[in-house]
């Protein structure tokens, strides 16, 4: 009667084991604590259990049974494969690791969203004021999150909580802030048409953690385009310089002879008439006192600019940019599509995307002492594309005489160090090479520069005086890509903005790129090809399928 109630005993302590396991597992998962508690409730399970299995096989010879023997060696490795699952999610917690198969790269950042994320000088968090939580804006905020510990979000029903919805001015349900310490900013308000901007939110993001603005002047008075909504208009470029944390004015040189102090950026876009004598003298002392000048000249166009773009190198083409190569896109051939970009911050991130740019006229660059050039926009290789001479022609073929073979350069980035003595005093500019005639496919290289004229000897700069200042002029041919309407398609705007923010020499601020677009693989079918494939499917395969079966029960008959 002993022996039988001592194993009743053992039999009833090896139960507890598991039961104290179970308590202090309870307690750790539901407190999200593992203090002492439920590790001594644990501890003490495993002891109890060990000491009721090692009695157990002692009474029973349990561990020399074959049945033990295979049980413990399931039992090993089922806990062989829960160790290892549980050490790959370890990893995977501790080393996050994500790959984007999509063709476009949907599900990733841009690059310069990541850039901005991850050098984020101070805390920042995002609200959304919406009762639901849409799966694609959750996943664009936790690719954020991924970049940096700075970046938080959260989602707020303005119901229960009225009071932070009333400290950021909740109106609507979908609003979005950003709020970076006393800083908030609406971002946009989103609803099941309209989700969570990737672009407007790096934008809000740069403008709330970026303290210093640059000016930028647009010039006007000569046919240049209209800033505010209109036909040709460049509206959205401006605005999207103030996303940028740009601020915009007109310029009216005949009016004030002088570019602002202040300007960070000039830019002349698409004048129709020729400048004043004295508005291109107010450019180069501009350039030459450590300006930045953006010039997006059309063809057809005479802005007078030739003595300001010889200092530097460049001779505005007369002839017509010819690119049939965009006949597949719906483009004619007088846009051409570039897709080839120089190696330059400018278009550092645009692989092989598109940008197109309608009614283009070519660029010549020459070398010059002291200018460093960088092409920025190629077109493709003759017979794709061609400079077109015969501007009234119906048909646009190349005349070998005439017209210049391809690839045609159509935008160019250059900059050049001075030291602010020779740009408040400039010097005679260095003479460049002579610039090829129009019908001339060959240029000639670069005679040396003409030596500058002895001036009067003046005391010698203190060493402040001497450090060196860089001016920088991009200079496209062609300014319809940023109208209204066109900004906005495939890489136009992003060689606009680009293009500003490389000039005001704001280096550290990321530039722009858009976020892929998925490209359409939807298969159109006709009529007749609708009623094939149903056929196919509900008759056709079925009764291949069928007669297969027949023929096999035949065989085996």
């Amino acid at each position: 009667m002993k022996i039988v109630a001592k194993k009743k005993l053992w039999k009833y302590l090896f139960w507890l084991g598991p039961f104290l396991i179970a308590v202090g597992l309870t307690v750790g998962l539901v407190s999200e604590q593992w203090g002492l508690i439920p590790l001594v409730f644990m501890i003490a399970g495993i002891v109890i259990s060990g000491l009721g299995i090692t009695w157990q096989s002692y009474q029973t010879n349990w561990w020399k049974r074959r049945s033990t023997q295979a049980g413990t060696n399931a039992l090993v490795a089922t806990l062989a494969v829960l160790a290892i699952l549980g050490l790959i999610n370890f990893l995977g917690t501790r080393y996050y690791l994500r790959a984007d198969l999509t063709e476009a790269q949907l599900f990733t950042l841009a690059p310069q969203s990541r850039e901005l994320v991850r050098v984020l000088p101070q805390p920042v968090k995002v609200w959304v004021f919406d009762i639901s939580q849409n799966p694609l804006d959750r996943e664009l905020l936790e690719n954020y999150q991924r970049q940096s510990s700075k970046f938080k979000y959260e989602y707020i029903d303005p119901q229960t909580r009225p009071g932070l919805a009333e400290k950021f001015g909740v109106k609507d349900y979908g609003e979005v802030y950003l709020e970076s310490g006393d800083k908030r900013q609406l971002v946009q308000t989103v609803n099941q048409n309209e989700r969570l901007s990737e672009i407007r939110l790096t934008s809000r993001l740069q403008q709330l953690t970026n303290s210093t603005t640059a000016k930028v002047y647009l010039l006007q008075g000569h046919g240049e385009r209209q800033l505010s909504a209109g036909k040709g208009a460049i509206s959205q470029a401006v605005q999207e310089l103030g996303d940028k944390n740009f601020t915009t004015s007109p310029l009216n040189l005949a009016e004030t002879s002088k570019v602002p102090e202040d300007a960070a950026v000039v830019i002349v876009a698409g004048p129709k008439r020729g400048l004043f004598e004295g508005e291109v003298k107010a450019l180069q002392e501009y350039l030459n006192r450590g300006g930045n000048l953006l010039l997006m000249i059309d063809p057809n166009t005479d802005p007078k600019l030739n003595s300001l773009l010889q200092e530097w190198g460049v001779r505005l083409d007369n002839r017509l940019a010819v690119d049939v190569s965009g006949g597949s896109v719906g483009l004619g051939p007088a846009t051409p599509l570039v897709t080839e970009y120089g190696q330059h911050p400018i278009t550092k991130d645009f692989d092989n995307g598109n940008s197109f740019y309608p009614i283009a006229r070519p660029l010549e660059i020459t070398s010059v002492p002291g200018v460093q050039a960088t092409p920025l926009l190629q077109t493709k290789p003759y017979p794709s594309s061609w400079a077109e001479s015969d501007l009234q022609s119906e048909k646009l073929e190349f005349d070998a005489d005439k017209d210049l073979k391809g690839p045609l350069t159509l935008g160019v980035a250059l900059s050049r160090k001075q030291t602010p003595k020779s740009a408040s005093t400039p010097q005679p500019a260095p003479t460049p090479s002579p610039l090829p005639s129009p019908t001339t496919q060959s240029k000639t290289s670069p005679t040396p520069p003409a030596s500058p004229a002895p001036s009067a000897p003046s005391a010698s700069p203190t060493p402040s005086s001497q450090t060196a200042i860089e001016s920088r002029l991009v200079v496209l041919g062609n300014s319809d890509f940023a109208t209204d309407g066109l900004f906005q398609q495939q890489l136009n705007g992003d060689v606009f903005l680009n293009s500003v923010t490389w000039l005001s020499q704001q280096d550290q601020q990321p530039l722009s790129i858009r976020p892929k677009e998925p490209k359409n693989r939807r298969i159109t079918l006709t009529t007749i090809q609708s009623n094939l494939l149903i056929l196919s499917s509900l008759l056709v395969l079925p009764l291949i399928g069928f007669a297969i079966a027949v023929i096999i029960w035949w065989k085996r008959r």
